[in-house]
């Protein structure tokens, strides 16, 4: 075998290669430099149109990511054509790929889709405090798939965006100021006028409710067992429940003082005879034992600084070890107790 000759025939194949396609390389790499900044131009123009709009940053967000994955997509063409790549199988391929991953997952994307029309219309906000499908309390996170609240027990309900948009919301913290409704039940024979005083009077005495519009109250229902009085004021929405607590105490208090009675619903009473024996558990209440509960340092990986994490992530790790140690220690403890 002559190897020279077969290196002369490679060498011969190379340069008649690159003389045939040099301009095509050349453009290549051309449009390879040239596109990578053109690419973070427009990117950097987008971001500043985006800015000037009065869109959620959020919102902000999910759009240039679709623009840097249009704008990227549109590159990588342009440098496959000029390497004499046919495009438009890759198209074609590409397009069905798309439309597979659509129809597996149509779920997530009208999640997307109605994550989008959330934020692009402003429905709520952080911090508010909304009521969807039976579910109420404050929203501590908004994303294009879901949204997260905290009821006021403490528990964490995540709802998806779709929910919310084909649901009616009741967004309690909308506005500025909320009003405060209250309905009083009292005996037929009790004085209109002295509750309507009574209630309005109580309403006034609080610093947190607001004189304009003025407190209200009239009688409003004439039930079986009782009138019943309709009484509203109105106050900012961080005092609504301080206000309403407030009332309700008070306004039973007046009554108490002004011998107004409160009327019960009448039912059937029976004596009986016989003997009724309850079980009882003689034994006494366990010692309180204090659960010992870790300090959260959460670690802001978006805001913290490098030696902040770094910092953090020790006093966690360090953290750990110490419980383990104490709890080691109390089992040890309790077996010498007992």
């Amino acid at each position: 075998m002559n190897w020279s000759n077969t290196w002369n025939t490679i060498w011969n194949d190379v340069v008649s290669f690159f003389k045939t396609n040099g301009w095509h390389i050349f453009g290549f790499f051309v449009a390879l430099f040239l596109g990578i900044i053109l690419v973070k131009i427009l990117i950097r123009i987008f971001k500043g149109l985006l800015r000037k709009t009065k869109l959620e940053l959020i919102a902000q967000n999910f759009i240039m990511v679709f623009v840097k994955f249009i704008l990227y997509l549109i590159w990588l063409l342009v440098l496959l054509s000029l390497i004499g790549v046919n495009i438009s199988g890759i198209i074609t391929a590409f397009s069905a790929c798309l439309l597979a991953i659509g129809l597996a997952l149509e779920s997530c994307i009208a999640n997307v889709a109605n994550g989008i029309i959330i934020v692009a219309n402003k429905m709520f906000k952080n911090g508010d405090y909304i009521s969807v499908g039976g579910v109420e309390g404050s929203i501590v996170g908004i994303n294009f798939l879901f949204v997260t609240i905290v009821t006021t027990d403490n528990k964490r309900v995540t709802l998806p965006n779709s929910t919310i948009v084909n649901s009616a919301v009741i967004n309690a913290g909308a506005n500025d100021t909320r009003r405060v409704d209250f309905t009083f039940q009292v005996a037929y024979e009790t004085d209109v006028e002295l509750v309507k005083k009574i209630v309005t009077d109580v309403m006034v005495s609080n610093g947190n409710v607001r004189l304009d519009p003025a407190p209200f109250c009239r009688l409003k229902t004439l039930n079986s067992s009782s009138i019943d009085f309709f009484a509203n004021c109105w106050c900012d929405r961080e005092d609504y429940w301080d206000v309403y607590y407030y009332i309700i105490e008070n306004v039973y208090n007046e009554f108490k003082r002004n011998n107004i009675s409160i009327p019960y619903a009448q039912m059937e009473i029976r004596d009986r005879k016989d003997k009724v024996v309850m079980p009882v558990n003689k034994a006494k209440l366990p010692a309180r034992v204090e659960k010992v509960r870790a300090k959260q340092d959460k670690i802001d990986l978006e805001n913290d600084s490098l030696a902040t994490i770094l910092h953090k992530s020790k006093k966690q790790i360090d953290s750990k070890k110490d419980n383990k140690k104490q709890a080691k220690a109390e089992r040890k403890q309790n077996k010498k107790n007992k």
